[in-house]
């Protein structure tokens, strides 16, 4: 006997035994019974070309029952990581608490994310706030030209590096954006290497060194805190207090530099 698990992008799955010798499957217990997979969006790969030629694939969450409308408001999720981590076809609750109430939601397995190979991976270190960046924003112009989203109405999320992601959108793309949300994300890329607990180990500052530019004058314009000035649009920070990876200083932090601008 084993069990198994089936779950899939509009369901949150399902434990079943599996008895081979009488080759029957059976219902153990569903993880979310209350959840009506006929009533949740279904995530739709896409495929597109960055900027500089680059092959990027990500997903759209559009309301349910709504696949082929146009024009509809829009939330870029960024995932974190951000490397060897990725997006991926499955049920995940904050996009169906966003589609079923009327938003499509867009995924990009940006430069850097798991899934398609080292040299991919590689070609995000030194890039946060650059070229992995802009594969987020080609994104959204993907989306907008597609005609899936209102280029008014278009929202930018993320947590941990998708916090940042969101963050550094608000400040280099302020006509791309209505609004932005961090969650426990890394606003000022120089405190990683003092803040947190990445930089206590040789295996983290190593990583720190690979992925980074080590440069006070790059890290600064790539962090959102020093960019505070160019956000104009509303933002919404939102962090745990006990976060030994990502320290809830960073928000705060993020926040007094947009007070102060």
């Amino acid at each position: 006997l084993s069990v198994a698990l089936v779950k899939a992008d509009a369901d949150p799955g399902a434990f079943y035994l599996f008895n081979p010798g009488a080759h029957k499957l059976s219902l153990l217990l569903s993880r979310s019974p209350w959840i009506d997979p006929a009533r949740m969006a279904i995530m739709q790969p896409i495929e597109f070309a960055a900027r500089d030629g680059l092959k990027l694939h990500g997903y759209v969450s559009y309301p349910p029952g709504r696949e082929n409308a146009k024009q509809l408001p829009l939330v870029v999720m960024v995932h974190g990581g951000p490397f060897g981590i990725r997006d991926r076809w499955e049920y995940q609750p904050d996009v169906q608490a966003l589609a079923t109430h009327g938003y499509a939601v867009l995924h990009v397995n940006f430069r850097g994310s798991a899934g398609f190979g080292r040299a991919f991976v590689e070609r995000g270190y030194k890039q946060w706030g650059a070229a992995m960046q802009d594969d987020v924003t080609d994104a959204t112009h993907w989306a907008i030209q597609q005609g899936l989203a209102d280029p008014g109405r278009i929202c930018i999320y993320g947590a941990s590096y998708g916090g940042y992601a969101a963050l550094m959108g608000a400040a280099r793309e302020p006509a791309l954006y209505r609004c932005a949300i961090g969650l426990s994300g890394v606003y000022d890329l120089d405190k990683l290497y003092h803040w947190g607990d990445i930089h206590r180990s040789d295996y983290g500052m190593n990583y720190l060194n690979r992925v980074l530019a080590r440069d006070p004058a790059s890290l600064a314009a790539h962090s959102p805190a020093s960019l505070a000035a160019q956000i104009t649009i509303p933002v919404l920070l939102a962090h745990g207090t006990l976060d030994a990876r990502v320290p809830i200083k960073y928000a705060k932090e993020m926040r007094r530099a947009l007070e102060h601008a």
